[in-house]
């Protein structure tokens, strides 16, 4: 028997429609097995898709699971923000929502259609990369490269690096090889996050990771950004702490992340969210 299912069409972390991280969500993903989402996650082929199921958890207002054309991910930004925005609309619970994942329950709330996530508290530990090799990996001079890169996991770990200036940002051209070999967590591995100051407020931004084989660069990473802030924390940054990460422009999806971590380190990660359009797959 044929099942309809209802989708979303969302830019997150946008400006304008068909700006930000595109994101398709399934409206009710309960009658779905794991492989028939990442069927579909593969159909869509956008950096992420998620699925809305009933909470399982006395505390969340929904359960999601988010889903990569290749893997599922325990928690990532824009389809964090993304399900909030769709939840709301159809539950009409109001701009506070708690959405459970795989990294636990993460509260989301609104302003209009500006979402704010609280992202977990941080866990990090040293890259155990000298710069020289930092540098080869990312294509850039061994000057380009601050010192301080950490692997962080505020919900999914991420290789966060630390360069000079924006500049030196735009000028990364990774090796995917010595990404996938070399960049190694204990989660995960074959990515890594770059990111310098353009001024007091404003932060570029880039995401490489290794997508069978391939070199793919992602246009807006809230996960990442929750990691940068952890990543201040680490580093014993003054707090409290407010940027814009600006992520995409160049791939022609400008996205303006909001990071801001307050006096007692708590990470929230914020973005606009645009709804552009819904449909129906029949399966």
């Amino acid at each position: 028997m044929a099942h309809e299912l209802h989708f979303r069409i969302l830019n997150v972390f946008a400006e304008q429609p068909l700006g930000g991280n595109p994101l398709c969500v399934f409206e009710n993903g309960g009658a779905l097995d794991a492989e028939t989402m990442q069927a579909l996650a593969l159909q869509f082929n956008l950096s992420e898709t998620a699925f809305l199921l009933p909470a399982t958890r006395a505390t969340a207002t929904r359960r999601v699971r988010i889903f990569t054309p290749s893997l599922e991910l325990p928690f990532a930004g824009h389809p964090t923000l993304g399900a909030a925005h769709v939840v709301r609309a159809l539950s009409g619970c109001g701009d506070r929502v708690a959405l459970e994942m795989q990294a636990g329950v993460i509260p989301v709330e609104a302003h209009a259609d500006r979402w704010t996530l609280q992202a977990n508290d941080p866990v990090w530990r040293d890259a155990g990369l000298p710069r020289p090799q930092l540098a080869g990996i990312l294509g850039i001079g061994e000057a380009d490269v601050r010192d301080g890169a950490s692997w962080v996991d505020t919900g999914s770990e991420q290789l966060i690096v630390p360069l000079v200036s924006a500049a030196a940002v735009e000028r990364c051209r990774p090796n995917v090889q010595r990404l996938a070999s070399e960049c190694v967590g204990s989660k995960r591995r074959g990515l890594a996050y770059v990111w310098a100051r353009e001024d007091a407020n404003r932060i570029r931004a880039r995401f490489f990771f290794d997508k069978q084989g391939g070199l793919s660069e992602d246009s807006g990473t809230g996960s990442a950004c929750a990691n940068l802030g952890g990543w201040f924390i680490a580093r014993g940054e003054r707090l409290p702490l407010e940027s814009t990460i600006l992520q995409g422009d160049h791939l022609g999806r400008a996205c303006r992340l909001g990071l801001r971590v307050d006096a007692e380190k708590r990470i929230f990660v914020s973005g606009c969210v645009l709804e552009i359009g819904r449909g129906v797959i029949t399966i």
